[in-house]
């Protein structure tokens, strides 16, 4: 009789356990779908959006190319930096920016950390200036051609980390890749406008 207690004993703790990790298993569960419903409201209700990069402005205030195959420039370039959403100011770090032609780097951008309140931007005027630069033979043939064309091309590619904080859907981090063709009239420095913002990642 005894062993028929013991085993009666077992069977009801094994049950109290059972139902015991149904009660826990059933809790979490809850816990998640309200998590995911009171996301999905904060993410209706606030809408956030990726702040972002972009070319606001440029202007090529000097270019010298001798016949040598020395090129020399000067330019500004006017970089906004973005926060659509109404609700939540948004972070910006590690920030920097090549400027090349022809996959030859002329210059390197940097900025510090910055913040950039609600629904509001950041403009920052870049002023670079490089000194003469020995190009090889293809390169100078792509001036040539610029100059012939009237229109001369430089790449901008960088990067910034973006992070804002977005009520119930905490903190959010994101990296925005900038890659734009600065495009220019030779003579007169004038930017050919063409829509180029960052994509994020």
């Amino acid at each position: 009789m005894s062993s028929g207690k013991k085993q009666s004993t077992r069977k009801h703790t094994t049950g109290y356990i059972i139902w015991f990790l149904a009660i826990i298993c059933t809790i979490i569960c809850i816990a998640v779908i309200i998590s995911g419903i009171a996301v999905f409201i904060g993410y209706m209700v606030i809408h956030p959006r990726i702040p972002t990069l972009s070319i606001a402005n440029a202007h090529l205030d000097t270019m010298r190319y001798s016949q040598a195959g020395l090129l020399e420039t000067a330019m500004n370039i006017i970089i906004r930096a973005e926060n659509d959403n109404t609700k939540a100011h948004a972070s910006f770090s590690d920030t920097s920016f090549i400027l090349s032609f022809q996959g030859l780097a002329l210059a390197k951008l940097v900025a510090n950390p910055f913040d950039v309140n609600k629904n509001d931007s950041i403009d920052f005027n870049y002023v670079v200036a490089s000194s003469e630069i020995p190009l090889d033979s293809a390169r100078m043939h792509q001036v040539d051609l610029a100059l012939k064309q009237k229109v001369i091309t430089f790449d901008f590619k960088g990067n910034s980390r973006t992070r804002w904080r977005v009520s119930l859907l905490g903190s959010v981090k994101f990296w925005c890749h900038l890659n734009c063709q600065l495009r220019f009239h030779p003579l007169n420095g004038t930017y050919i406008r063409s829509r180029c913002s960052s994509k994020s990642k």
